[in-house]
């Protein structure tokens, strides 16, 4: 049998033996592929004239993946000359030279992974659709599907793969040309080693991590830079110790307590699990550091959505939307323009009051978390304005009852107004507080219909109360263009008054601006934080499962001889249950203790009211975990099935 022959053979049998990190490299070959085709595709190419930085973020993104992929290969190219071992030891044995045993590896990995990146560009094709899909329906793009084939997309694949292909299989060749027989033979021997060894040292560790992980979790939290790296590398110390600590603990725990040992089936369970977590702190480590970031990239990646869509939805409630800060001035440039340039089924124009007393907002602030921005009084608005703009924004007309005044406020204020009982004193009126309205009325920002809340009057009750801004707010019969909102702020620039103390600054908006904007940021942003967090999702869970597979044959080995003693099959198939259970659960424990605080805290950090409904902390939270556990199932599922199928008795 010719070397490439015995390669090619090698392939295959490698190939099926190590299903999940053949599977894991095709996957990795779609995304590369898939998001390489993304770039080169006409639709982004035209998307980035107006998004300076998607370029920037889109190849940050893949730098990011393919240094992630890399470090996967590297790892399961070393573990696999680790466990073959033996066989190319065997090879020299019988006469071969050590450059013609590391030829045969370097073949024979290279086939596999050429054949991963075939089906991988296939797999990526189909996928770069659905990316596709997805941007276009973000900014509001039809999509139709066209599969085609991008050759620089291709090539950019091939030469991530080859980078990372040849740096891995290199440093293994480089190995097998200076080893002798015996190192080879023996290699699969060498192991990580139990690097507590002492008791106490390991106790100590263990409470130092804990006091570290709390700290770190902490200041992690600060939102200060500085801190925050502290933070970071407090929690990997942490994680680092605990694992170190911990998993060394294993043997010592059962060491202490013999007769635990033959409880159940503890013997079979832990013995099997101790004989790999005891000599395995560094990788579950690090395991454990890959799952804590992606589970912050999820949780952040949904923060960022919430956040863009909660502001959108507020601010893009009118299809055009022009307020001014100084009461002096008027709507006249725009209104001249809107005419000439914007067809407009229906508009407004209002000003904004001042109540002359901060009642309310007083009231906010002391019962929940409030921030009344420039406001220092209680905004107000007249009744037939609010009217007009409820008819605006396609809302249903509400009834202003004699004697008193309404709220139109953000959910998040509705309970504390309804429970505000006083009576609202404007000059000779004297109104009680009446319904209390939570439509999106552009409220979140900073000359706007209040911030956060308005009290809706008679229009008699506002003779004699200071303007604070001036606002116009329109419904137009097709969406403004990105060209009339430019113009539009071209006229702003025009108009910007920096003379007095405090400069005065126009707010423009539109609907299609918001909308554009939210997909824009989405795509800067929430995108390549997801394609991050599943790459690094699969590389660890890949290395977890190839390091389970690793002792297949050990598994077969000792679930016949339990059989021979007279286990039935069902009695193993929970032992191997249990036993998955906790060699999975173990490196996903902290990143869960970490990643959920840091993920409530990040989602409260927005302006309240923001952040509501499917976007709320806790919802974000649970979904964060929810994306992570599906991705993370669905490799413990294979590993389960074929190491189950492959290692119980028939």
């Amino acid at each position: 049998m010719t070397l490439y022959k015995l390669s090619l053979r090698n392939a295959r049998r490698q190939a099926r033996d190590y299903l999940i990190y053949f599977v894991t490299v095709v996957l990795a070959a779609a995304l590369l592929y898939s998001f390489n085709a993304l770039v080169f595709s006409q639709e982004i190419i035209t998307l980035s004239e107006g998004m300076n930085m998607l370029p920037m973020m889109i190849a940050m993104a893949g730098v990011v993946v393919v240094g992630v992929f890399g470090w996967l290969v590297a790892y399961a190219t070393k573990f696999m000359l680790l466990r073959r071992g033996r066989e190319l030891g065997t090879y020299l044995l019988i006469g071969l030279e050590n450059r013609q045993v590391a030829r045969l590896f370097f073949l024979e990995n290279l086939a596999v992974g050429g054949g991963a990146l075939a089906l991988g560009t296939v797999l990526g094709g189909l996928l770069y659709q659905a990316f596709r899909a997805i941007t276009l329906t973000l900014f509001g793009l039809s999509y139709h599907f066209a599969f085609g084939f991008s050759f620089p997309a291709l090539g950019l694949t091939i030469v991530c793969f080859a980078f990372i292909y040849l740096f891995a299989l290199h440093r293994s060749r480089r190995y097998i040309r200076r080893a002798n027989i015996c190192e080879l033979i023996y290699f699969d021997r060498q192991n990580e080693g139990v690097v507590i060894r002492t008791g106490r040292k390991r106790r100590w560790i263990f409470t130092v991590s804990l006091v570290l992980g709390a700290v770190g979790a902490c200041l992690l939290m600060e939102g200060d830079a500085i801190v925050g790296v502290i933070g970071a590398g407090s929690l990997i110390l942490f994680l680092f110790g605990f694992f170190l600590s911990s998993a060394s603990e294993v043997p010592a725990f059962f060491d202490r307590r013999p007769a635990r040992k033959y409880r159940g089936r503890n013997l079979l369970v832990f013995r099997t699990l101790t004989s790999k977590l005891a000599t395995m702190g560094v990788l579950m480590a690090v395991i454990s550091m890959i799952f804590t970031a992606t589970l912050i990239s999820e949780g952040t990646g949904l923060v960022f959505r919430g956040l863009f869509t909660g502001r959108a939805a507020d601010t893009a409630c009118f299809d055009l939307f022009i307020s001014i800060d100084d009461p002096e001035r008027d709507h006249g440039p725009y209104l001249d323009y809107v005419e000439k340039n914007i067809p407009v089924e229906q508009s407004v124009q209002y000003a904004v009051y001042l109540s002359g007393s901060s009642a309310v907002r007083d009231y906010l602030t002391s019962s929940i978390s409030y921030y009344y921005f420039n406001f220092y009084q209680d905004p107000v608005l007249r009744y037939s304005d609010y009217a007009a703009l409820r008819l605006v924004a396609g809302y249903r007309p509400v009834e202003l009852k004699e004697g008193q005044y309404l709220f139109h406020c953000m959910n998040y204020l509705e309970e504390p107004l309804r429970e505000y009982g006083r009576s609202l004193q404007l000059g000779e009126f004297t109104l009680k507080p009446g319904d209390v309205h939570t439509e999106h009325l552009s409220q979140s920002g900073g000359i706007t219909n209040g911030r956060g809340y308005i009290l809706v009057v008679p229009d008699e009750a506002v003779e004699g109360l200071a303007v604070n801004h001036r606002t116009y707010a329109a419904r137009t019969a097709r969406p403004v263009s990105q060209e009339q909102y430019d113009a539009l702020h071209g006229l702003h620039n025009d108009r910007l008054d920096w003379s007095g103390p405090v400069g005065h600054v126009d707010r423009i908006t539109t609907r299609a601006s918001e909308e554009t904007e939210v997909a824009s940021q989405t795509v800067l942003i929430v995108f390549p934080l997801y394609y991050l967090a599943l790459a690094l999702t699969m590389t660890a869970a890949a290395i977890l499962t190839i390091q389970q597979f690793s002792e297949s044959e050990r598994y077969r080995r000792q679930f016949a001889l339990l059989q021979k003693l007279g286990m039935d099959r069902r009695e193993m198939a929970e032992a191997l249950r249990v036993q998955f259970a906790v060699y999975y659960a173990l490196p996903a424990v902290p990143p869960v203790l970490i990643g959920v605080p840091f993920i409530l805290h990040l989602a409260r950090l927005p302006d309240p009211g923001v952040m509501v409904g499917m976007s709320s902390p806790g919802v974000i939270a649970a979904a964060s975990l929810v994306i992570f556990f599906l991705i993370y199932a669905v490799y413990i599922l294979l590993a389960y099935t074929s190491l189950k199928r492959n290692v119980l008795p028939a």
